[in-house]
């Protein structure tokens, strides 16, 4: 007996410490794997996002055109001269309006798909699969399609409005029509996705409350705006945000239909950076649009939250 109290005083540490101690080493391996994996992403998160916006906003800040080793300090400059820049300016304005053509069109048009794919579930894989079918297309491939079909002799649209007495329209060669043009194919372009977000938000709407709403002697229209609208709130913020961010970025289609033109109709904001920096040289300007097209993104996306938070409390 004295023997094993002379066993137990002569240990390293008492057993509840030797255990506190296992389990920080193992809590401290846990840790060390976890960063161990992390490692990777946030290393490519910080070379190719972090540091390129940081290394942009130094080139704001000078007068650079890339060719030459000396970035010439303008500070604020290239900033307050954007508000003096006519074309930026009207291309903002461009903008703007895509927007608001664009993003009601998208959400109406995404969400009557999504009604259409669930009112048929027997033929749902089938819808799902023709309308998602642009999403994964090529934006080069969809921009050399359409503008095929928007050709003013031999365009699919135009052979048809001809059958009808109807003379050609200059889809992509008009100032006035230009615009609604590429705002089509746009649409086109992303509803198959939209439909798919606002198909899962459908989805997870109860039953019950159609049924009930049906025994009341509810119309399906009255079933829609009252049930199937207040419960799509998260959905159809989400599905804003996105395509107000989409719309303020999109690039492809204007450059590969119009390039910009005619007069200048279709150059939105990415159009008019691309051309500062790719093909006037002027990259410290160029970087300084690209930050304040950021900010204003920022803002709005700032406010639509706002909003959701709102709309919860």
């Amino acid at each position: 007996m004295a023997w094993f109290k002379l066993g137990l005083a002569g240990s390293d540490s008492p057993p509840v410490q030797r255990e506190n101690t296992r389990g920080l080493k193992r809590r401290t391996r846990e840790a060390l794997a976890a960063y161990a994996l992390l490692a990777p992403a946030v290393l490519g998160l910080v070379t190719f996002v972090v540091f390129p916006m940081i290394y942009a906003f130094w080139v704001s800040l000078h007068r650079w055109n890339a060719l030459s080793l000396q970035m010439p300090w303008v500070g604020l400059q290239n900033y307050v001269s954007s508000f003096q820049d006519t074309d930026w300016l009207q291309a903002l304005e461009r903008t703007f309006l895509y927007t608001v053509i664009f993003v009601p069109s998208l959400f109406v048009m995404s969400l009557i798909l999504a009604l259409i794919v669930k009112s048929v579930p027997h033929l749902s894989g089938v819808f799902r699969t023709m309308f998602f079918l642009p999403v994964v297309m090529s934006p080069a491939i969809s921009g050399i399609i359409w503008t095929l079909v928007y050709s003013d002799r031999n365009g699919l649209i135009n052979r048809y409005l001809e059958k009808f007495g109807i003379d050609p329209v200059h889809w992509l060669s008009s100032t006035h029509v230009a615009l609604v043009s590429v705002v089509i194919v746009s649409v086109w372009l992303g509803m198959g996705y939209f439909m798919i977000i606002f198909l899962a938000g459908l989805q997870d709407i109860p039953k019950q409350y159609y049924e009930a709403a049906k025994i009341d002697g509810a119309s399906s229209w009255q079933s829609f705006w009252f049930i199937t609208l207040p419960n799509l709130r998260h959905t159809n913020i989400f599905v804003l945000i996105v395509s107000i961010i989409g719309s303020f970025q999109v690039f492809d289609q204007i450059m590969l239909m119009t390039g910009g033109g005619p007069a200048n109709s279709t150059t939105l904001v990415v159009l008019y950076i691309f051309q500062q920096s790719f093909e006037q040289y002027n990259f410290g300007y160029a970087a300084a649009l690209s930050f304040i097209l950021f900010m204003i993104i920022l803002v709005f996306t700032l406010l639509q939250v706002k909003f959701l938070r709102i709309d919860e409390e």
